[in-house]
C-alpha cells in the first residue's frame, strides 16, 4: 500500500508539473493580465493536482522513512522527462538518458531498503 501512495504523489506531482506548463504556454502571446490568467483551468489542475498530492505525500511520510521516501521522489525527474520528451516533444540529449537510468537504478536499489 505504501508504495502505491509513493507512486500516486508521484503521479499527482507531476501531472501538476505538467499542467503548469501547459498554463504557461496557453498565456504565451498573449497581453492579458494576472487576473485572466488566474482563470485558466490549466493553473488550477495544477493546483489540484499538487495540493492532492501534497496530501497523499503526507500519508506517505506516516509510512516510511524520510530518508527513504525523500529520495524515491526523484522518479519525477524519470516522468517529467518522458513528458517532456513524448508530450511537449522537446529534445533530451544522451547524457540526460543516461541520468535518467540513474535515477531509476537508485530508485530500484532504495525500493529494495524499504
Amino acid at each position: 500500500m505504501t508504495l502505491i501512495l509513493l507512486l500516486v504523489a508521484c503521479l499527482l506531482t507531476c501531472m501538476g508539473q505538467i499542467a503548469q506548463k501547459y498554463a504557461v504556454e496557453s498565456w504565451r502571446g498573449k497581453d492579458s493580465g494576472w487576473a485572466e490568467k488566474l482563470l485558466s483551468p490549466w493553473l488550477w489542475l495544477a493546483l489540484a493536482c499538487l495540493g492532492f498530492g501534497l496530501l497523499v505525500w503526507l500519508l506517505v511520510l506516516q509510512r516510511l522513512e524520510v530518508g527513504i521516501a525523500y529520495p524515491m521522489l526523484s522518479l519525477n525527474f524519470v516522468l517529467i522527462t518522458l513528458a517532456a520528451h513524448f508530450v511537449f516533444h522537446e529534445t533530451i540529449d544522451r547524457r540526460h538518458w543516461i541520468g535518467v537510468a540513474l535515477i531509476i537504478a537508485g530508485v530500484v536499489l532504495l525500493g529494495r531498503h524499504a
